[in-house]
């Protein structure tokens, strides 16, 4: 898709992230407005190597949401891109339903690894990573890649830095990171509850290369995709600066939108606004 396509795409996905929380009376709608031109960007801007028609080929490239409880943004990505119908996003949360509270990879198609608990994703990821290597060194070719998206809340997840330790020890070169830097938990902003910065320069020192990108700006988001792909001997992470509630006014940069639903009335005016 061209920015044009990719800017179109990402209000549909904000309004079916809206749509979804909405119907089902609870979700996480700050964090899944956040990411949702990344998750963009990433799935439908040519970076990531996926086939909605057989999610489970050998070979594809594999996506985690560390964040897990920003799903709905992901469950409206993956039906945008065929993995399921659209239709089927208003039964998020219910009972029965594939679209879990927080991702599950044994009901849903295309969710690589079940996430929920935060600061995990990371070293799952490294995992993955790193034996995408050991088979490319073993049959041959380039490894698949391995991309994760976490937050800066999660960050403060002691795991988070033994994985990236160890990335960078095993030049997992296959790994791109994007950090959802929107400097919100669901306790206040980041930089009060237990700041993480200067982040940039702790994973630079962990021997990362570090890539900035405005993580709202889809055009800017597939720059800094591609150029954490060609990125060889160490890991890649983006970081990406995003508001949480992004493009809702009332839900931009409010630590009560971290998980509450709205209302169909603010769910109307929230829509007409995106």
């Amino acid at each position: 898709m061209d920015t044009a396509a990719l800017q179109a795409k990402a209000t549909d996905i904000r309004k079916d992230i809206l749509t979804m929380i909405t119907e089902a009376g609870s979700g996480h709608p700050g964090g899944s407005l956040s990411c949702t031109d990344i998750l963009t960007a990433l799935y439908f801007g040519g970076v990531m190597d996926y086939d909605a028609n057989d999610p489970a080929k050998v070979g594809r490239d594999r996506f985690i949401l560390a964040k897990g409880h920003a799903a709905p943004a992901l469950y409206a990505t993956l039906a945008h891109a065929g993995f399921f119908p659209i239709d089927e996003l208003r039964t998020l949360r219910k009972l029965g339903t594939r679209l879990q509270g927080h991702p599950d990879c044994h009901a849903c198609p295309g969710v690589e690894v079940c996430t929920g608990s935060l600061g995990q994703g990371l070293s799952v990821a490294c995992g993955i990573a790193l034996g995408f290597q050991a088979d490319a060194a073993r049959d041959g070719g380039d490894p698949k890649r391995v991309f994760v998206l976490t937050g800066d809340g999660e960050l403060q997840e002691g795991e988070n830095w033994e994985a990236a330790m160890f990335a960078a020890h095993q030049h997992i070169d296959n790994l791109v990171a994007i950090l959802d830097s929107n400097n919100l938990q669901i306790d206040g902003h980041v930089s009060d509850v237990n700041g993480i910065e200067p982040v940039a320069d702790k994973f630079a020192a962990f021997g990362w290369e570090v890539i900035a990108a405005d993580g709202h700006d889809v055009a800017d988001m597939h720059r800094a995709l591609n150029e954490a792909v060609a990125v060889t001997g160490k890991p890649a992470i983006i970081i990406a600066s995003t508001v949480k509630g992004k493009g809702v006014s009332f839900m931009e940069d409010q630590a009560s939108w971290h998980g509450v639903a709205p209302t169909h009335e603010e769910a109307a005016q929230a829509i007409a606004e995106i």
